[in-house]
């Protein structure tokens, strides 16, 4: 039987192509793979991943294979893999995928199980359903350590420290500075107008962008609806985001209020029932509802369905929902729009994010045994070396203190 599960083998051609252009724009990672490659880090090591199906993962997946990884790879979400580079990872790379396209949720879940039953040594995550598996089967006994992506995989496994349920030590990616700052703030901010656009091919310019959470993501998807010619209103539950929200030059108001006004909603918050139909209903006809958020929980898409009188899909993930006596149009089902109706962060960005994860695992790897059961940031020397790394691909040199400066402020620092 084959180590694998995906839609079609022959579409590897088209997925081995993508996964070239996008490698040649992932130089830090390239960098990595080479390293890897040299002294085998990885040599016996057993990597299970649930991560977004695409050809950014898949030259993180190349990479670690390159320093002797035996890899596992399910999706993180059902509509964000690209069934091509599946394909590709499989015939092209021997990298086992079990990963579908449209897949329902119960397909989904029995993927997490299929790579959580692999006993891995190492765990790579992307919102926590494969960390919360291998808990909840007792799964843990191989596993040294762990990584986490986003923000909401973070937020739930800090949960599970706190309350002494977490097994293993979990490297928080997310919090990277190289990370947030850029896949969070620029990814995001991009990709989801993208998907926003691909869904609907709306004019942006003139329009009122309700953008509700206004952390790194939710500042990115600020940033680049203005740059469209939006209108923004953010809301918020915290009162400096929101502060600093209306210094930014943005309109700050609750949901309830903001509900009359939006022409376009994006979720970033991480939590649930952002969006309700108590919001849905004071809504204009033929608003618009998109979410950026990682689970498909910030809108109420089962209330929605539930009190529809008529639901069509009208554009490749865009669906009209008559509600109320108006339309409301949901975008990819209200799952991540920037993967379910596009194609993710840009490479270039990603770089950064999947060198976090690659060096992440090789510092749990070389801290086996030295590691308590806790969410750890990475250290601030491989963020560093990151961002050192990326400037040098794009031929950027920045200055160096002289020995003088650094006396200067290390005199400074002691206060003498």
């Amino acid at each position: 039987m084959a180590n694998y599960k995906i839609k079609d083998i022959n579409l590897a051609p088209a997925g081995k192509k993508k996964i070239k252009w996008a490698r040649s724009r992932m130089k830090v990672l390239a960098l990595l793979g080479d390293e890897f490659e040299r002294g085998k880090p990885f040599k016996g090591i057993r990597i299970s991943a649930s991560l977004h199906v695409t050809t950014e993962t898949a030259n993180l997946m190349i990479a670690l294979k390159r320093g002797g990884a035996e890899l596992y790879l399910a999706p993180s979400n059902p509509l964000s893999t690209q069934d091509d580079v599946a394909a590709s990872l499989v015939k092209d790379y021997g990298i086992s995928v079990f990963a579908v396209r449209g897949e329902s949720n119960e397909s989904y879940y029995e993927n997490i199980k299929e790579v959580a039953h692999k006993k891995p040594h190492i765990i790579l995550d992307d919102g926590g359903d494969l960390t919360n598996y291998v808990h909840k089967e007792g799964l843990y006994d191989t596993i040294i350590g762990g990584t986490e992506e986003t923000t909401t995989g973070v937020i739930r496994l800090r949960a599970m420290e706190k309350e002494g349920y977490l097994k293993f030590p979990v490297i928080a990616v997310n919090d990277s500075r190289t990370k947030f700052l850029f896949d969070n703030r620029y990814g995001t901010g991009q990709s989801t107008m993208d998907g926003i656009l691909r869904a609907t091919n709306v004019l942006i310019a003139g329009k009122t962008v309700v953008v509700a959470g206004y952390g790194w993501c939710g500042r990115g998807v600020v940033m680049r609806a203005r740059g469209l010619g939006a209108r923004v209103i953010v809301t918020e539950i915290d009162p400096v985001k929101a502060l600093e929200a209306y210094m930014d030059g943005n309109t700050v108001m609750k949901m309830d209020e903001a509900s009359l006004y939006g022409d376009v909603f994006v979720t970033v918050t991480g939590n649930k029932d952002v969006i309700t139909l108590r919001h849905i209903k004071k809504m204009k006809d033929g608003a618009i509802l998109a979410n950026s958020g990682h689970f498909d929980v910030e809108i109420d898409v089962k209330g929605l369905y539930d009190n529809a009188s008529e639901v069509e899909e009208i554009r490749p993930n865009l669906e009209r929902i008559r509600i109320f006596d108006k339309d409301i149009y949901l975008i990819a089902q209200g799952r991540l729009c920037n993967l379910g109706a596009a194609e993710g962060h840009p490479s270039e960005v990603m770089d950064m994010s999947f060198a976090n994860q690659a060096l992440a695992a090789k510092f749990l790897l070389d801290n086996r045994g030295h590691l308590q059961n806790r969410v750890y940031n990475i250290p601030e020397e491989i963020d560093t070396y990151i961002a050192e790394a990326k400037l040098k691909t794009l031929g950027v040199e920045i200055d160096s203190l002289t020995e003088e400066q650094k006396r200067y402020l290390s005199t400074w620092k002691e206060g003498t």
